[in-house]
């Protein structure tokens, strides 16, 4: 049996162009087949189908029709992030200069674990990340999977630099990832204020830190992942101060206004954190994942550092060979920063801009749909690109079964949020060619699928 061509090597791009051509086929051809945001029939319609197309997981004879074959089955069994109805999560339409240069990365299959795997990833990371951190007021910044992982390393760097005892302060808006972070590291439970308007409050906040023994910690978010808010950032970071306690801002969603002169000052007070979670596979259109931890202190870093000889041997560090094991709590770890460096370098900084700004109006605008409409009540003007909106007089189970019908149909992807004793449909807008008779398409389908 003839050996499989490689992705790379002097046979790699002769070998790929065809395989490309089949993948792009299977997408068109499994896009059309799903018809829509999402494939129709609900979750046994779907495995149904991907059996069909599956088969025999690992059979004894391969199969050269298999690329195309699952690609399309994938294809029209997925949920399409750049159809305007699929808005329910934090989930971009990734960029197709970004796509492509997360093709080149898998190609090379660098891993950052040590240089002498990832030589101009290493360099490019470097040059990278330090400018992200400077644009959120920080001095380093290491890549991670996303928002969650992000966390979990805050609150690491804040056990290791405060101490064991250390005590977890948020409010009920913060991201579920904070309390099982807290739970992994073996953090006494986290204190939870209230969060009445849906955002921290300052006053509550003071009263807590006043009557809390130390060492503290204070995660404040900036972008919740319900309705989009962000804490009154400045004033949290005041009682930080005041009190001594250590700050942690969660941005995953909204640190994306970092990019946008129109949108910027939302994110004041963030330069102020210890640390701050960013997400750019949400705000910033990159395949997943492309997270990031900034830190305002780079000493924090050390506690990280890990010696394995076959990697950062002592002699090899003090030789200048750079030493990567300090920059996650992974070992083998891809070079996502190629795309977000590509994007950063072909959009610059006012076309990254104007996407910001794009899906920001469009969530104003949406928000003026819902509000003007009879059939229909808004919750609040978003902050960012977040709208929940919900059928007038409808009642939560009415909500809920609207939302699950136009999943099983393949009509709509919306999210869902309990807010003030209420369920919300969510829509979460992160497509910039979204456009105004797409939204008002989106309002029609729930119109009619609700009861009356």
């Amino acid at each position: 049996m003839r050996t499989p061509p490689l992705a790379s090597g002097p046979e790699g791009p002769g070998a790929l162009g065809p395989l490309l051509d089949t993948v792009l086929d299977a997408l068109q051809q499994g896009a059309r087949a799903r018809g829509g945001p999402l494939p129709a029939g609900g979750p046994d319609a779907v495995t149904e189908r991907i059996r069909e197309a599956l088969g025999d997981v690992l059979p004894d004879k391969g199969d050269r029709h298999a690329l195309h074959v699952l690609v399309r089955a994938f294809a029209q069994g997925a949920a399409d992030p750049a159809d305007p109805r699929c808005a329910a999560h934090l989930h971009c339409p990734p960029l197709a200069v970004a796509t492509a240069a997360d093709l080149a990365a898998n190609v090379l299959n660098p891993s950052l674990d040590s240089w002498d795997q990832a030589p101009a990833a290493t360099a490019l990371e470097t040059l990278v990340t330090g400018a992200l951190a400077r644009e959120a007021g920080a001095a380093d910044a290491l890549v991670t999977t996303g928002g969650t992982e992000s966390n979990q390393l805050a609150l690491l760097l804040a056990r290791e630099t405060r101490g064991a005892g250390l005590r977890l302060v948020h409010a009920e808006n913060a991201h579920h990832s904070l309390g099982r972070a807290a739970w992994l590291l073996g953090l006494p439970d986290p204190v939870v204020l209230p969060a009445p308007a849906g955002t921290l409050d300052p006053a509550a906040l003071d009263e807590a830190l006043t009557d809390l023994p130390g060492p503290l910690l204070v995660a404040a978010t900036a972008g919740t992942t319900d309705a989009g808010l962000i804490d009154p950032l400045p004033e949290i970071a005041d009682r930080c101060r005041a009190h001594g306690a250590r700050l942690h801002i969660d941005a995953a969603y909204g640190g994306g206004l970092l990019f946008s002169t129109r949108h910027r000052a939302a994110l004041a007070g963030l330069e102020a954190a210890d640390t701050v979670t960013l997400d750019l596979h949400k705000l910033g259109w990159q395949p997943i994942a492309a997270g990031l931890l900034t830190v305002r202190d780079a000493h924090d870093l050390t506690v990280l550092h890990q010696r394995a000889d076959y990697l950062n041997a002592a002699d090899d560090t003090e030789a200048g060979l750079p030493d990567l094991l300090g920059r996650s709590l992974r070992t083998t770890r891809r070079a996502d920063i190629l795309k977000i460096a590509v994007t950063l370098r072909t959009l610059g900084r006012d076309g990254l801009a104007a996407l910001v700004d794009q899906v920001c109006a469009t969530a104003r605008e949406f928000a003026r749909l819902v509000d003007t409409h009879p059939a229909f009540e808004l919750h609040d003007r978003p902050t960012i690109s977040t709208v929940l909106f919900r059928p007038a007089d409808a009642t939560d189970d009415t909500v809920a079964a609207v939302r699950r019908r136009l999943l099983t149909d393949g009509h709509a992807v919306l999210g869902r949020a309990r807010l003030d004793g209420r369920l919300w449909l969510k829509a979460t807008l992160l497509n910039p060619r979204t456009r105004p008779e797409d939204l008002a398409a989106l309002l029609e389908l729930v119109e009619g699928n609700t009861p009356r």
